[in-house]
């Protein structure tokens, strides 16, 4: 189960009053209008998006800048580093296009009338979002729900991808084999990324991490409350 890592939110408190969780847990971005009646289409993080179904408020943020995107000290908001020298300046700055929207700028919460699966999608309706100008607003707009909203796995052998990062790993001989800082989803299984132990080299080439398949036949036990996991891996694999 997918999610992502909580934004450095810490105390903050939304324009109408609303805490910002402090478990809060990205779990999907906002990718275009859906439909002409304030209708949006998220892109779930999840192949099981059941985080985004089990609360009706959802907290999002403005995108991240894109890559490269980086204001020139004294440009315009707007001038992005890189861009021509050779255009111009303006001495009034043209109009703004009414038939753009303007984009989320500051966090917010949806609150949610609707929402379901629609092929690889989420497409849901939101309270006060009437329109498709409103709609667009949102696109690119981080979503976040709280982790203490999240549905109970359905066994114990099901966990959150967020509740594995910052596990400490150890094989059956208790050597430590890394922490837990990311997982592959390789299609057929997940992959632990585990940072190396303080004081253990990688070999000649290789990354300073080791990689163990999150599977029944490598991983003994798993311990959220002793944020530990137990593999039958070697030192030298």
């Amino acid at each position: 189960m997918t999610e992502r890592a909580v934004a450095s939110t810490q105390g903050l408190v939304l324009a109408d009053g609303t805490p910002w969780p402090e478990d809060a847990i990205e779990v999907a971005r906002v990718i275009d209008a859906w439909g002409v009646k304030g209708g949006i289409k998220l892109h779930p993080f999840s192949s099981d998006p059941q985080a985004l179904f089990c609360t009706k408020k959802w907290f999002v943020q403005p995108a991240l800048p894109q890559a490269g995107a980086v204001r020139k000290p004294g440009a315009p908001a707007g001038a992005a580093a890189g861009a021509s020298s050779a255009v111009p300046a303006r001495k009034t700055a043209p109009a703004t296009d009414a038939r753009t929207p303007a984009r989320l700028s500051q966090p917010a919460l949806l609150r949610v009338k609707s929402a379901k699966e629609q092929g690889d999608v989420i497409v849901a309706t939101i309270d006060g979002l009437d329109d498709r100008n409103g709609a667009e607003a949102l696109k690119g707009a981080r979503v976040f729900v709280s982790r203490s909203a999240f549905p109970t796995p359905d066994s114990d052998d099901e966990f959150y991808w967020i509740d594995l990062i910052g596990l400490n790993v150890v094989n059956r001989e208790g050597q430590a084999l890394g922490t837990v800082t990311d997982l592959l989803d390789t299609g057929p299984h997940c992959v632990l990324r585990c940072a190396l132990p303080a004081g253990e080299a990688p070999k000649p080439g290789d990354a300073a991490e080791r990689l163990i398949p999150f599977v029944s036949a490598y991983i003994d036990r798993v311990s959220l409350a002793e944020r530990l996991i137990v593999a039958d891996w070697g030192l030298d694999y």
